[in-house]
């Protein structure tokens, strides 16, 4: 796994959802994080626009183990994963639509 440790990976089972072909955009979110709907949008707009993306949004309050053990301590938080699952990067805050785009480049 060169490095990667189980806290530095996520599947199907944890996310409740499937992972994308070639990367996945998770996001914590929480039900009055305003950010959260701005972020929320962009994500699934970059996920409609780049083939082989998924967008995942989790309720951060709902899944606290998962928060935990990932260390969220704000939401909106977004962690991009490769095609395998591991986390590649992580933003706090409302990211930019050019910014996730970056991201993804290094995901995938």
């Amino acid at each position: 796994m060169d490095g990667q440790t189980a806290a530095d990976m996520l599947d199907r089972a944890q996310l409740g959802a499937e992972l994308g072909d070639r990367a996945t955009l998770v996001q914590f979110s929480s039900a009055f994080c305003q950010p959260c709907r701005a972020t929320r949008r962009t994500l699934a707009e970059v996920a409609a626009t780049v083939e082989g993306v998924a967008h995942v949004e989790i309720d951060a309050e709902a899944h606290l183990t998962l928060v935990r053990r990932l260390r969220i301590s704000r939401t909106p938080t977004v962690l991009v994963l490769d095609a395998a699952g591991r986390i590649v990067r992580r933003a706090v805050g409302q990211p930019r639509t050019a910014d996730v785009v970056a991201a993804l480049g290094q995901a995938m």
